[in-house]
């Protein structure tokens, strides 16, 4: 079984962070690139490297999820962060930046205001936010079994080689090597992007023993053709997962999960009102699926998929999760896509391929209305289903800007409400009320009689296996296996393995 390898799950997090900033998709990928090419003119020690690599991939997650507070304060938290490059931030230039963004969106007066109360507090709203950022990014590499090297930098993000930055603790040589590699990377990546070859080097001239380390800056200037050679063309995850300094290190299942139930965790702080929100969900949709009878390898890509269903949240701008009114036209589409960006997020992983179709199915609906794709009947597979019901059931119990929670009956009722309409899957429905502890007046399921292990046998059929195949799979003999299928057929009333499998597909039982 191919397993999914630490330095692809923290790449898929800096195509998040990319998203929620706003910014070009795979620009921290190609800034991590720089950073490796620049540790290596510059003889950097392998450990270093190694942090630098991480740390790189890792910086500006925390903006992209914890951004409810960057929102009140500056309106589109995207607008702020695509301005960041532009000047040479700190002292009066970062308080006329700041001023100039606080309050966006919003009346003059409350513009006014809002500045009054910054300049009065010496901006310590601010500096809360960035420091909530650091903290965030932080602790995730810690959850990551990622250690001190990649922790400690991660919390210097916004601090500056001339000590002038955020929280304004360190500077110099007292800057992790590798936390000064990525600032002078970050901005070279931008202004080449933008500018050219020129444009990078101009940059690294002017903020040179301001911004950056003037070693580095002059390692820069000296080596710039290597480092920047061919950026325009690379295959920039390619390359990444290419320079991986724990040279392809897989996670065990236990790690994968541990991982994955951060990422969730994460995607959750994009909004207040949602945290501990996916974790529960994956809970509740895992005890729903084994309720079912559903392989295991079911139950485990149902419990992985709800621990990340809502990753792509974070590509939406927070004031859109946060609007305390019905959302607009325009809000209402923006919020549909983040199905489709959970898709796309972890379509760069091949070992956690199902994981990201159930995940990114989750409001797809069986007659067609659901989105991002419109999918229907047959095209989704019970995992899938399952989730869908697990997701709308968890959210309804829980509060948002524009409602309060519903309590567990009245949940359950519209719940029940949408499966008799035709968008939620009966059965589904059914097993997951049950989970959650409601009672129902339906049978769990209306395939006919059929047992736990008969519906194991009836999904490996449906999948293609021979008889022998089934047992290998499920380390039963071929004589209890023939025993299963004869019971299948009856209860089924079918004759042929054909009619066995359409069954199957047609309940949802596989995708």
């Amino acid at each position: 079984m191919t397993r999914v390898r630490l330095a692809e799950l923290v790449a898929t997090l800096s195509l998040v962070a990319d998203l929620g900033m706003g910014r070009p998709m795979e620009r921290v990928l190609r800034q991590t690139v720089i950073t490796l090419r620049l540790a290596e003119a510059a003889g950097v020690e392998d450990g270093i490297r190694a942090a630098a690599y991480y740390t790189s991939l890792l910086t500006w997650v925390g903006c992209a999820a914890d951004t409810s507070e960057l929102a009140e304060l500056f309106g589109d938290e995207t607008q702020l962060y695509a301005d960041s490059h532009d000047d040479d931030l700190a002292g009066v230039t970062m308080a006329v930046f700041i001023a100039r963004h606080l309050g966006g969106g919003s009346s003059r007066l409350r513009r006014a205001g809002m500045v009054g109360k910054f300049l009065a507090t010496a901006g310590k709203s601010v500096q809360r936010v960035m420091q909530a950022h650091c903290q965030g990014a932080s602790e995730l590499a810690d959850r990551l079994r990622l250690g001190d090297d990649v922790c400690r930098p991660l919390l210097q993000a916004f601090e500056r080689w001339d000590g002038r930055g955020v929280p304004g603790q360190a500077g110099g040589d007292d800057l992790a090597l590798a936390t000064r590699l990525v600032h002078l990377a970050d901005n070279v990546e931008a202004f080449h992007r933008t500018a050219g070859v020129e444009g990078a080097l101009a940059v690294a001239r002017e903020r040179r023993g301001t911004q950056f380390d003037p070693r580095l800056v002059d390692c820069f200037l000296d080596h710039h053709a290597t480092v920047l050679a061919g950026l325009e063309e690379i295959q920039a995850w390619d390359e990444v997962i290419a320079l991986d300094p724990r040279l392809g290190e897989q996670l065990p299942d236990d790690e994968l999960d541990q991982a994955l139930r951060a990422f969730g965790d994460f995607a959750d702080l994009k909004s207040p009102h949602r945290l501990g929100h996916s974790r529960s969900v994956a809970e509740l949709a895992a005890a729903g699926a084994a309720q079912l009878g559903l392989a295991e390898a079911d139950v485990v890509v149902v419990r992985r998929a709800g621990w990340v269903h809502d990753i792509g949240m974070i590509g939406v701008p927070s004031a859109v999760w946060n609007a305390a009114k019905p959302w607009t036209l325009a809000q209402r589409e923006r919020a549909r896509t983040h199905p489709y960006l959970t898709e796309r997020m972890l379509a760069r992983v091949p070992a956690l391929a199902s994981v990201a179709r159930c995940a990114a199915q989750h409001h797809e609906r069986l007659d067609g209305s659901g989105y991002p794709h419109g999918l229907s009947g047959d095209a989704l597979p019970m995992t899938s289903r399952v989730l869908a019901a697990a997701d709308v059931y968890h959210a309804l119990g829980e509060s948002r800007p524009h409602r309060e929670a519903l309590p567990a009956s009245a949940a359950a009722e519209v719940l029940a409400g949408e499966a008799r309409a035709g968008r939620f899957d009966h059965r589904a429905v059914d097993a997951v009320l049950t989970a959650a502890g409601r009672r129902v007046r339906r049978t769990l399921t209306d395939r006919p009689g059929l047992t736990a292990r008969e519906t194991e046998v009836l999904v490996q059929l449906a999948r293609g296996l021979s008889n022998p195949e089934i047992a290998n799979a499920l380390r039963v003999s071929r004589k209890t296996v023939s025993t299963h299928l004869e019971h299948i057929y009856a209860k089924l009333g079918v004759s042929t393995r054909t009619q066995a499998a359409l069954f199957a597909m047609r309940h949802g039982l596989v995708g």
